[in-house]
């Protein structure tokens, strides 16, 4: 019934249809290949906060998670825009104010043994400077009170 000249792209009775197999190989190449591409592009701003600080990462890399299951494009969209933004450093310089308020107020911490070395240090400092200044005709600073 099927006519004698078959274009050689369709498969005669009884053979094996090449082109089928070869689409169905191509098929399953292109379903990963684009599935690489989105896991690849989906750890994008992970890969970027990599570099920055670590609640700067962990923060990226749950919103980047959480948009993977619940398909909430938003959450990626913040993760990157997180990813781009260098946040400051906020915790050296509270722990540097913090130690420096602990020396004013001699707090039990810092009156241990430890400190008085740098105390006497700072008043030899000043008995040293204080004959250059009064030489050098240099006044000292007077320290005024809020009242």
């Amino acid at each position: 019934m099927t006519p004698h000249h078959l274009p050689f792209y369709l498969a005669r009775p009884g053979e094996t249809d090449v082109w089928m197999i070869v689409m169905g190989i191509f098929l399953i190449a292109a379903v990963l290949g684009v599935g690489n591409l989105y896991l690849h592009l989906h750890s994008l701003p992970e890969r970027m906060a990599h570099k920055s600080q670590k609640l700067q990462f962990e923060i990226v890399a749950v919103l980047g998670l959480l948009a993977l299951f619940t398909h909430i494009h938003l959450l990626w969209i913040a993760a990157l825009l997180l990813a781009l933004v260098d946040l400051p450093d906020f915790g050296t310089p509270l722990r540097s104010i913090a130690g420096s308020v602990e020396k004013i107020a001699g707090s039990a911490e810092g009156t241990d043994g430890a400190e008085a070395p740098d105390e006497e240090e700072a008043a030899a400092v000043s008995e040293k400077t204080e004959p250059v200044r009064k030489e050098a005709g240099i006044p000292k600073k007077e320290v005024r009170g809020h009242a």
